[in-house]
C-alpha cells in the first residue's frame, strides 16, 4: 500500500516509463515538472506546442530541450488537438495540460470525432491529496468536472476513486460518502444517494471496496468523532477516499487543505477517458504538477 507521493516515484521506476504528450507546453511550470519527471525516469516527453517559445524557456531555466520530443504548433487551440491525435494514434501513454485554459483543454478531450471520451464514459476528475495531518493518502472526487452529480455520477465517482486506491495497493479501500450529517435525512438528497451507493456496495453492486455514508466530514476522518458520536462503521475515521455530494463542497475542502495547511501535496488527473489526463491548474505548483503526471503513469495502462 502506497502512503506518499515519494513512494508512487519508487514503484515506477521500476516500471516501463510511460510516454507523456503535454499540449500546448510553453510555460516554465510545466516544462519543469516535465523535466522533473523525466529526469526521476518515470516518463518520456513530447511537448506540443509554439517551438521557439519552449525552446526560449528551456534557456531560460537551463533545461536541455534534447531531452523532449518537440512538436512544433504555434497555435493554441492547434495544439491541444494535436497532442489529442497523438493519444489516439498510439504515440502516448498520458495527456498532460500545459498552458491552454481548461474549457479548450476538456474540448479536445470532448470532441466527439477526435476526443478521447469512450462511448457513454462519464469523465470525473480525481485528486490525491497528502496531508501531515491524516495518516495515509486520501483520493477526492469530484472537484472540478461535474457540478452537481446525479446518482448514475455519484456510482461512477466513486468507481474511479477505488481504481485509482487500487492503482496505489490499496486492496480494499474505504469508501466515505459525504453529506453533511452522518444521520439518514430524508429530505437531504445527499443523504439518500450515499445511503443508496453504501447499500449498493452491501449488496455488490460496486466491488471490491467498503463504502459508508452518508458520512460527515468529520466521523469520516476522525475515529475520536465516529467515537463521540457512537458510530460504528468499516470506514470512519480511517478512509480512503472521499465522494462528495457536488463540486462546491470538493473544491472548498481541496482549496483549503491547498492554502491553509502546511506541507499539504497534491495531484489531480481526469479519470474515464482513453488515457489519463493531467489537469492541474495553470497556477499549481511544479511540485502538484510533477505529482499529477506520477498519478496519471500510475494509474496509466
Amino acid at each position: 500500500m502506497i502512503t506518499s507521493f515519494e513512494q508512487i516515484f519508487e514503484q515506477l521506476r521500476s516500471k516501463p516509463k510511460k510516454r507523456l504528450i503535454a499540449a500546448w507546453a510553453v510555460d516554465d511550470h510545466t516544462i519543469n515538472a516535465v523535466r522533473l519527471a523525466v529526469e526521476a525516469g518515470i516518463v518520456e516527453a513530447t511537448l506540443v506546442g509554439d517551438e521557439k517559445m519552449i525552446r526560449q524557456v528551456c534557456t531560460q531555466e537551463k533545461i536541455d530541450p534534447s531531452i523532449f520530443r518537440i512538436v512544433p504548433n504555434d497555435d493554441e487551440i492547434k495544439s491541444v488537438s494535436m497532442a489529442v491525435d497523438l493519444i489516439n494514434d498510439g504515440e502516448g501513454d498520458i495527456l498532460m495540460k500545459g498552458l491552454c485554459s481548461t474549457d479548450k483543454y476538456m474540448r479536445a478531450i470532448l470532441n466527439k470525432e477526435k476526443g478521447l471520451l469512450p462511448a457513454k464514459a462519464i469523465l470525473s476528475h480525481v485528486t490525491v491529496l497528502s496531508n501531515p495531518r491524516y495518516h495515509k493518502l486520501l483520493i477526492l472526487g469530484d472537484i472540478a468536472v461535474i457540478p452537481a452529480p446525479d446518482l448514475s455520477q455519484k456510482i461512477a465517482i466513486t468507481n474511479y476513486v477505488v481504481k485509482t486506491a487500487k492503482a496505489l495497493g490499496i486492496a480494499k479501500p474505504k469508501v466515505a460518502i459525504i453529506a453533511a450529517t452522518e444521520q439518514l435525512l430524508p429530505g437531504m438528497q445527499a443523504c439518500i444517494d450515499a445511503a443508496l451507493i453504501s447499500k449498493m456496495a452491501d449488496r455488490g453492486q460496486i466491488t471490491g471496496c467498503l463504502v459508508d455514508g452518508p458520512l460527515a466530514l468529520d466521523v469520516a476522518l476522525s475515529t475520536e468523532a465516529a467515537a463521540v458520536k457512537k458510530l460504528v462503521s468499516p470506514v470512519a475515521g480511517d478512509a480512503d477516499c472521499l465522494v462528495f455530494p457536488n463540486i462546491e463542497s470538493a473544491n472548498v475542502f481541496y482549496k483549503v487543505n491547498s492554502q491553509l495547511c502546511t506541507d499539504t501535496r497534491l495531484a489531480a488527473i481526469v479519470a474515464g477517458a482513453k488515457a489519463p489526463c493531467v489537469l492541474s491548474s495553470r497556477a499549481d505548483s511544479i511540485d502538484t504538477k510533477l505529482n499529477s503526471i506520477a498519478l496519471a503513469a500510475i494509474t496509466a495502462k
